[in-house]
């Protein structure tokens, strides 16, 4: 999957080449790597800032529950307000922000400013994939577009294989305040990439009354409902995951790790080849994976106190983490011209899961279901995102999705082909083919 060599126009092809399109889906994956590694990072490292900054377990699980906060009430904010600037813009100032936070938690004096901190590291995250999600969906025909968005979420799961692991590690040996430190320089890294790679665009021609239109849509809230309620059931099991292997299977905390590895793998093998099956039948494939993902969970008890049962499992978890390159690719379908605002939601959605998840299996927990109970309460979740599914997919069956984009209106009536090279002098002229809500 490239950027067509070929200029459009006679004066790009005097122009210095466009960059791969593989350079630009990896430098918009770096962004996903740093806010991977941060987000499921701080869970595997609760017990650490806990001991430190002196509160219980359950107590310093309030700085995740900040972070999903941030991402909540950041991601709609942000997408409304950004509509009128170009994606480019957004993409470097949201990495910086999130850097910024990042730095911050990592000097925090006490947990109060560690609960700000994390606010404010959460605020870019759900705004950062939904930009990145329509940039990535622009470069490509219409009928690859989940590959596309699963490649630059695989930044988000190659952080589960070795970012995440690397953190905890750094964690055990440094200090958990270098594990943040580390995903600040991140965050920057990020920054630098995108300023060299991301496609330039203008300014945005859309305006936050318009974005705001994707919230009168029942679709829209339907998709997202499956995210809140049926991704929450991997956070629940996640999030308990190191305390479960420690108390529940006996094993080394320096084992912990590789189990984060293994789910990581997990994780971006589903997000390798599961989007494919969503570019064929969409709607079916986030039910299967609804599916997939309960019965895993259910079998989570079973497994856990057998180490290698139990690092299968989890590698089945984290193959359910391919949810979210489907549902957002739903989105972009069901929200008309609302296109920057419905791709951020799915990521308040995802967050809401990462707040829902964790505190049902915490309450499991202190009833004294003990610390697999996890893994019932994660499957209960995803079957009750397969029972709204049920809803959306008849809904879906009964009345097809109008795609009111530009793009994919010019697209059917079109040949599909790779999007032109990102040479400026061809923007202008094929903004509306490849950027529809710029």
């Amino acid at each position: 999957m490239s950027i067509s060599p070929q200029a459009t126009s006679p004066r790009a092809t005097t122009a210095s080449a466009p960059p791969h399109l593989a350079i630009v889906l990896f430098s918009l994956a770096m962004g996903g790597f740093a806010i991977g590694t941060t987000e499921f990072a701080s869970m595997s490292l609760l017990p650490f800032f806990a001991a430190d900054l002196r509160v219980d377990e359950p107590t310093a699980g309030h700085a995740i529950s900040a972070y999903a906060l941030g991402v909540v009430l950041g991601a709609p904010l942000i997408a409304v307000l950004g509509a009128r600037f170009a994606r480019r813009t957004q993409l470097l100032v949201l990495m910086a922000v999130f850097a910024l936070g990042n730095a911050l938690t990592a000097l925090a004096p006490g947990f109060g400013w560690m609960i700000a901190a994390r606010f404010l590291s959460g605020l870019p995250h759900g705004a950062y994939f939904g930009i990145a999600a329509l940039v990535a969906a622009s470069l490509v025909p219409q009928h690859r577009r989940s590959r596309a968005i699963g490649q630059v979420m695989l930044g988000l799961t190659g952080a589960t294989i070795i970012g995440v692991p690397l953190a905890n590690l750094v964690g055990q040996t440094v200090g958990w305040r270098a594990s943040f430190g580390l995903v600040s320089l991140l965050a920057l890294l990020t920054v630098l990439l995108c300023a060299l790679f991301a496609p330039r665009d203008q300014a945005g021609r859309s305006d936050p009354l318009r974005e705001l239109g994707a919230l009168r849509s029942g679709r829209v809230w339907i998709t997202l409902a499956i995210a809140a309620i049926g991704f929450g059931g991997m956070f629940a099991v996640y999030t308990y995951l190191a305390t479960t292997l420690i108390e529940v299977t006996k094993v080394s905390p320096a084992v912990i790790p590789v189990f984060l590895a293994v789910f990581g793998v997990g994780a971006t093998l589903g997000n390798l080849f599961v989007p494919r099956f969503a570019d064929r039948a969409l709607m079916p494939t986030a039910g299967g994976i609804l599916l997939f993902s309960a019965a895993a969970l259910l079998v989570f008890p079973l497994a856990a106190g057998n180490p290698w049962l139990l690092a299968a499992d989890v590698f089945v978890i984290g193959a359910s983490v391919s949810l979210g390159a489907v549902l957002q690719t739903r989105l972009m379908d069901v929200a008309g011209d609302a296109q920057a605002l419905a791709a951020a939601l799915n990521h308040s959605a995802f967050n809401t899961a990462n707040a829902l998840g964790p505190f049902l299996g915490g309450l499991a927990i202190r009833e004294g279901l003990g610390w697999t109970s996890t893994g019932p309460v994660g499957a209960a979740l995803a079957l009750v995102g397969f029972l709204i599914w049920i809803v959306a997919a008849r809904e879906a069956g009964a009345a097809p999705v109008a795609d009111t984009s530009s793009d994919a209106a010019l697209l059917k009536t079109t040949p599909a082909r790779p999007a032109p090279p990102l040479a400026p002098d061809d923007r202008s002229r094929s903004d509306a083919v490849r950027d529809p809500v710029a």
